[in-house]
């Protein structure tokens, strides 16, 4: 019997934390008025089921410094969802899948530039282009998922 309050006593730990996370609202800083951060913005609350807060910051090279964005890979907004940095036009599933797993030595995810067919760049009848999604950190950088053709 113990086994068993012991499994279901663990099993409600590990869910809290979830809980937690989606009612956490993801901050995302854009350029003052771009429109294709709006879409991604979108987007991340439909698929992730979380309120996104936008804030036009025309300081964002700052925040972008502070969380360690490299400057190669910037882009035209960076989010921040439970501790991580998300730059550019990351796809939603990449999130999921990082926040879930959370690898060590990683501060966040960045789609350099604005690659169209990227989430919030979609554009009817254009072909999407190609793009690489980089994990960033104190261990430095890798390919974490690669998109288009």
């Amino acid at each position: 019997m113990k086994t068993v309050w012991r499994s279901a006593l663990t099993a409600a730990a590990l869910l809290v934390p979830v809980a937690v996370s989606a009612a956490t609202p993801i901050v995302m800083h854009r350029d003052p008025g771009c429109g294709c951060c709006a879409k991604w913005a979108a987007q991340v609350q439909r698929q992730l089921g979380r309120q996104v807060r936008v804030v036009d910051d025309p300081n964002r090279p700052a925040l972008q410094k502070r969380a360690g964005v490299p400057a190669d890979l910037s882009s035209c907004h960076t989010a921040i969802a439970d501790g991580m940095a998300f730059e550019g036009h990351v796809p939603i599933a990449d999130m999921k899948r990082i926040l879930a797993t959370r690898p060590k030595g990683v501060r966040g995810l960045a789609v350099g530039g604005m690659p169209l067919g990227s989430p919030g760049m979609e554009v009817p009848d254009v072909k999407a282009q190609a793009y690489d999604v980089v994990a960033f950190g104190s261990t430095g950088r890798r390919l974490f998922a690669r998109h288009g053709s």
